[in-house]
């Protein structure tokens, strides 16, 4: 089975390739691996024995950014190296301070899993959630470098689980230790003999309860919501925002604020094409006060990394994403103790789970369904709200819990050995 997976991942190098002519975040994905190697050897040397973290993108960044930082704050002469598969998540983080050095993660065949772990030659290997990467997983064991997934997550659906599943089992057990965020995970890792496994939950409720201690002043936006109530509809997709829009119609004394997943310059003019009085955050801030926001119900924010804060403004949310592969984050809006209504796709996400049958969330799937859960909330809102927020805080704790176990491996500046099971 090895060899279909090396095809595989050649014909998605080789479609990438073919797709990077006229999409932009092809480009970028091709663009951002030329020269790889040399870009890392002008930025690292492998006798620094960095902490390598891995991210498929930008959310699985947040997701594991408060092990990364408590790690820095333990031990700051330890370097750190961040290697993102996704564009989405390079581009906006690849300034990120903490790092020693930023780069794509180049396919994974074997030749570029050797050079790249001999040139970061790292102590261990971190990655989040997912992306589970054979070549690169066996390096790092055939190099005796510890490696930990944190708050992963297993469905009996996936393919680990499968008679026909050899392979991506054998992915697995090159990992030392899994932290996993459900009980559901652990069970399933035990079926197919995998022991070394901690509950721990997931990093990313501390990452947005942090987010609510250290929240951004957004004046602009402040200016824009006055005293009125405000809807905040984070990484909408087109469906999402034809409903929003929908709903916006029936309630003008509403706010409505719209963070787009995608912000390229198509995506923007089709949401300013359906909220035609709409204002954009650029135009905003390049005019300052000088707009009359109140003559505006909505505002498009046509930039990324605003998000997070922009819930600290919100009466009720709305997380996009449920009309295509899944919803975005939730936690970051129910962290600031506002109920949430997203699409039907949520199947994936234990934390939506949890947030309906507590009823701080709704899913919905059509206008109706949505005005309804509007309408619910609004009645409800500081009730939800609190629930939501509850929540979060009492699923705070797992960085702790990982950086606790990861202290053996770091706690010595000679090279790392493996640390007993």
């Amino acid at each position: 089975m090895l060899w279909l997976y090396n095809i595989g991942i050649q014909l998605y190098g080789l479609t990438v390739w073919l797709f990077s002519v006229f999409n932009t975040k092809a480009s970028f994905f091709i663009n951002g691996r030329k020269d790889i190697f040399q870009k890392i050897k002008k930025n690292i040397r492998s006798s620094d024995r960095a902490v390598w973290f891995h991210f498929a993108s930008l959310g699985e960044f947040e997701q594991g950014r408060p092990v990364l930082e408590k790690l820095h704050v333990k031990f700051p002469g330890k370097k750190i190296v961040i290697t993102f598969f996704s564009p989405s998540g390079y581009e906006v983080r690849k300034n990120y301070p903490l790092a020693s050095g930023i780069f794509y993660l180049p396919l994974d065949t074997p030749s570029n899993a050797k050079k790249l772990i001999e040139a970061f030659n790292p102590e261990i290997a971190i990655f989040t959630k997912y992306e589970y990467w054979y070549h690169y997983f066996k390096v790092l064991n055939d190099k005796r470098i510890p490696l930990f997934i944190i708050s992963g997550i297993f469905r009996a659906d996936q393919v680990f689980f499968k008679w026909y599943g050899g392979l991506n089992r054998k992915i697995l057990s090159f990992v030392n230790h899994f932290f996993v965020q459900n009980e559901t995970s652990v069970q399933l890792l035990k079926t197919i003999g995998i022991e070394r496994v901690s509950l721990s939950g997931d990093t990313r409720f501390d990452r947005v309860a942090e987010n609510v201690l250290t929240q951004k002043k957004l004046d602009l936006v402040a200016d824009f919501c006055g005293s009125s109530p405000v809807f905040i509809a984070g990484s909408t997709w087109r469906e999402d925002e034809r409903l929003i829009h929908g709903l916006a119609e029936l309630h003008p004394d509403w706010k409505f604020i719209i963070a787009p997943h995608e912000v390229d310059q198509n995506h923007i003019k089709d949401i300013q094409t359906l909220f035609s009085e709409a204002i954009t955050y650029s135009i905003l801030k390049e005019a300052g006060m000088m707009i009359e926001t109140k003559q505006s119900q909505t505002l498009i924010i046509d930039n990324i990394g605003m998000l997070s804060a922009l819930y600290a403004y919100g009466t009720i949310s709305y997380i996009g994403g449920g009309f295509g592969v899944g919803i975005h984050n939730t936690l970051e809006a129910a962290a600031f103790g506002i109920p949430v209504i997203f699409g039907p796709k949520y199947d994936k996400f234990q934390e939506a789970k949890d947030l309906i049958a507590l009823g701080a969330a709704k899913s919905i799937d059509n206008q109706a369904a949505l005005n309804e859960a509007f309408e619910a909330f609004k009645a409800h809102q500081k009730s939800a709200g609190k629930i939501a927020k509850k929540y979060v805080a009492d699923k705070k704790g797992s960085t702790d819990q990982i950086i606790s176990y990861l202290m053996p491996y770091l706690a010595s500046s000679l090279p790392c050995q493996q640390a007993p099971q």
